[in-house]
């Protein structure tokens, strides 16, 4: 019986180890499902690149830009950034912004376009696969841009605010364009997106052991009331807020497969993740270009609110069966 006892592992230890499998399973679940979407889609845009397809959406968007107070030169800024992410944009305004002096408002009006509509093909992907149609995506990040980029224009314009010239508070090493570099971090990219959603899921297990995830829910309840969306997407909808679409969107896919999120919570939260995303570390990105945190920030969280009340209210009156 001794013998036994000493091959056989404490209760805790078996515990543990099963603990630790779910959480790796679930893991590799929401990574495969992500990386499913998002290497096709990151191959086709990098072909498409090398195409000239950002000089044309740039051609397209030019005369686009005086609607927002901005040079046409400035259009290839937003077509990268649209195209590619917000980084390769951040990378190609330094390059025209010695050459075309900005006001801290244009600016400003820059940032909140690159903040709403970047990386669309891959965050559309993601996003369509948690069932937010492209038309939606195209409707709401680059038509909802166009619009609160104006409107901040017209502010700006109209009140003489931040009509100073602006000074640049970062210049960025120059990087390598070589295919070898762009597979090299494409490489890292994907494999650091695996560690950061077993941190998620570990943090949210964490959370719900100690019972913060009633904290947090209480927390956002007023925020998740106005864009429509249950208590039930909670926790994704603050992961989305901080740390990204795919992230949140990603979760959630997962949840939907599951039955912990119905279909209707999944397509207003991940609408609402669309326009107001990255709140911390994309929003510092565009301060360093010399935004003003009044774009930046506060116009885009009350424009994606603004546009979440009427989507929520038209998904309802569309699916009056929908809880």
């Amino acid at each position: 019986m001794s013998s036994i006892d000493e091959k056989t592992p404490p209760a805790f230890v078996v515990k543990v180890t099963s603990l630790c499998h779910e959480v790796l399973t679930e893991s590799f679940s929401v990574y495969t499902t992500l990386l499913k979407i998002m290497v096709p889609v990151i191959i086709l845009v990098k072909v498409l690149e090398e195409l000239g397809m950002v000089v044309l959406i740039g051609k397209a968007l030019a005369p686009l830009m005086g609607v927002l107070g901005l040079p046409e030169a400035i259009s290839v800024v937003w077509a990268a950034t649209l195209f590619t992410n917000i980084y390769t944009g951040v990378i190609v305004f330094f390059t025209i912004a010695a050459e075309q002096p900005l006001s801290v408002a244009q600016v400003t009006v820059l940032g909140t376009l690159m903040l709403l509509s970047h990386s669309i093909p891959v965050e559309g992907a993601v996003a369509r696969r948690a069932g937010v149609p492209w038309w939606l995506t195209l409707l709401s990040r680059v038509g909802g841009a166009f619009v609160l980029g104006a409107l901040l224009n017209l502010i700006y314009t109209r009140t003489g605010w931040l009509q100073q010239p602006n000074d640049l508070l970062w210049n960025p090493e120059p990087v390598d364009a070589s295919l070898l570099a762009w597979l090299v971090n494409q490489l890292v990219a994907l494999v650091s997106i695996f560690f950061i959603i077993l941190s998620l899921i570990v943090l949210l297990r964490i959370i719900r052991a100690l019972g913060i995830e009633t904290l947090l829910t209480i927390a956002v309840v007023p925020l998740l009331r106005l864009i429509g969306v249950s208590r039930s997407a909670a926790n994704i909808t603050i992961i989305g807020l901080t740390l990204g679409l795919s992230f949140g969107a990603g979760l959630l896919v997962k949840d939907i497969e599951s039955g912990s999120v119905d279909v209707r919570d999944a397509f207003l939260a991940v609408c609402f993740l669309g326009v107001c995303h990255s709140l911390i570390d994309d929003t510092i990105l565009v301060l360093l270009l010399g935004a003003h945190l009044s774009g930046a920030l506060w116009a885009r969280v009350i424009f994606a609110l603004v546009l979440m009340a009427v989507v929520s209210r038209l998904y309802t009156r569309k699916n009056p069966h929908t809880v």
